[in-house]
Formats: C-alpha cells, sequence, structure tokens
C-alpha cells in the first residue's frame, strides 16, 4: 500500500501565504508629488539630500534608517514569521514591514544626527537642523507592496 501526503488545511493555508510571499516585495521612500511645475518635486529633494550634491553634504537618512537599526528591523522580521505561522496572511506581513521602515524613515529625518545647515539656509529657515523645515519630506515618506521585480 502506498502512503501519500496530504497538506492539512493550515498547512495548505501557509503554503499558499508563503507563495503569495515570494512573489512580492515592500518598497519604501518616495514617489513624485508632481510638484515639478509649481516646485520642486520630493523625490529630487530626498535624493539630494539622500546621497549629497556639490552644495548639499549627503545626510543619508534611508540608508542610516536600515543600517542604524538592522537589530530592531532583524526583531520585527522575526515577529512576522511568527505571525505568519500564526495566521497572518502575506498582506498583513508585508504592510507591517512597510509601515515600520517608514516610521523608521521618518524618525531619522526627525533625530538623526546630519551635518547642520548652511548659515544662509539658517536664516532663511531660521534652524540649524537639515531635513526639516515644512515637514514636506517627512510626511511624503511611504511604502509600496508590489510585484517583486516590477518597475512600479
Amino acid at each position: 500500500m502506498a502512503v501519500r501526503d496530504r497538506w492539512t488545511p493550515e498547512g495548505e493555508r501557509f503554503r499558499k501565504q508563503l507563495k503569495e510571499l515570494a512573489g512580492l516585495e515592500v518598497r519604501a521612500g518616495f514617489q513624485s508629488d508632481g510638484s515639478c511645475g509649481e516646485g520642486t518635486d520630493i523625490t529630487d529633494i530626498a535624493m539630494w539630500n539622500e546621497l549629497g550634491t556639490v552644495n548639499i553634504p549627503s545626510r543619508p537618512f534611508m540608508r542610516d534608517s536600515v543600517d542604524k537599526h538592522a537589530d530592531d528591523i532583524n526583531r520585527m522580521l522575526t515577529e512576522q514569521k511568527a505571525a505568519l505561522l500564526g495566521g497572518a496572511t502575506a498582506g498583513d506581513i508585508l504592510n507591517t514591514a512597510g509601515i515600520f521602515i517608514k516610521d523608521l524613515m521618518q524618525t531619522e529625518i526627525e533625530q538623526g544626527d546630519f551635518v547642520p545647515n548652511a548659515p544662509r539656509t539658517i536664516r532663511r529657515k531660521g534652524s540649524d537642523k537639515p531635513l526639516i523645515d515644512t515637514g514636506r519630506m517627512k510626511n511624503s515618506v511611504n511604502y509600496w507592496v508590489v510585484k517583486k521585480g516590477s518597475a512600479d
């Protein structure tokens, strides 16, 4: 008599969620806000601050969000692994991860230890704190759950 393995309902659900997770990814950062005609697009402002320019020192708030918090990120991922085993969906897991990294970036924008603003900028803004002026950049940080490898 041949033995035939069968999936339990829980095992089948888990397998389905793993398959869904394998085809998706979370991206965090900025999407164009379309302000090129009326001002500078937020994606440009974020890039110039992250990488620096001839006139702006690098203030790597995106990289620091990951580099400074690797232990926190690993802890969150371990918690999400347990959540998946406990019945959470792929969407639940990816949205939790997206919110987590979004929060890290927003906190880094607020609290990061960066080169202070130039005297000219301080006179205009009234502060030597970089990356914070109107709150536009901090409030523009977002995340997306997309098909892995997509151009979205």
